[in-house]
């Protein structure tokens, strides 16, 4: 029994995340996400990090009609080891959907993630908290609010649940706001108290629940 609930309604498209979290000691985070695009998936994962909030366990699953996929992540001694699983041919599922195909799940050279600390879960705005709290980002002030922070993530695409290394920036911008971007992409992000995202422009709000609980 976990003590936290967070839940997201997806702006972008139809789908939600859920998830039951525990932040006693770093996060343990169990997540089921559903969407439509751009075939129907339900994904579901659990996350664990240290008490420093870097991320070391991810299994991560989806599945749709026809096809299921997996991959764990495991960081130890600042390399990750990567575990993948594959039914069904997702690849024939999206061509008949008149969609590109997907990558193999996974990576093939998992030293490329050498240097990332955050797992960053395609579409989740849950898996955005991990560098806001990882680098203290909620609770910025002074000299800090303004300061860019370039870092190395493993992005976990969906459905496909490929691997690949991403450079993403997070910079605090003070009362409760977090910007993030990529090369191509930027959004200043709502969070509350806790690092967790209240709102993602273009992506996802949450809703339905009090948010996470402070321990004690």
């Amino acid at each position: 029994m976990l003590p936290s609930s967070l839940f997201w309604q997806r702006k972008d498209t139809a789908g939600s995340e859920h998830v039951l979290a525990d932040t006693a000691d770093g996060l343990y985070a169990s997540g089921t996400a559903l969407a439509v695009d751009p075939i129907p998936y339900t994904c579901r994962y659990e996350l664990r990090t240290g008490p420093d909030w870097a991320t070391g366990f991810f299994d991560v699953s989806a599945e749709g009609a026809g096809w299921s996929r997996g991959v764990r992540l495991e960081l130890a001694a600042g390399r990750w080891r990567v575990t993948t699983a594959e039914r069904g041919d997702l690849d024939k599922v999206l061509s008949s959907a008149g969609h590109a195909g997907a990558g193999l799940p996974g990576t093939e050279d998992p030293d490329l993630l050498y240097g990332a600390f955050d797992v960053d879960l395609g579409g989740s705005p849950l898996t955005n908290t991990l560098p806001i709290r990882r680098l203290g980002l909620h609770t910025a002030a002074g000299d800090e609010i303004g300061v860019a922070h370039r870092l190395s993530v493993a992005w976990v695409l969906l459905p496909s649940l490929e691997v690949v290394q991403a450079d993403q920036i997070y910079t605090a911008l003070g009362a409760g706001r977090v910007r993030f971007a990529n090369e191509t992409f930027s959004a200043d992000l709502s969070i509350d108290e806790d690092g967790f995202v209240v709102d993602y422009p273009g992506l996802a709000a949450r809703a339905g629940d009090p948010g996470p609980q402070r321990a004690g």
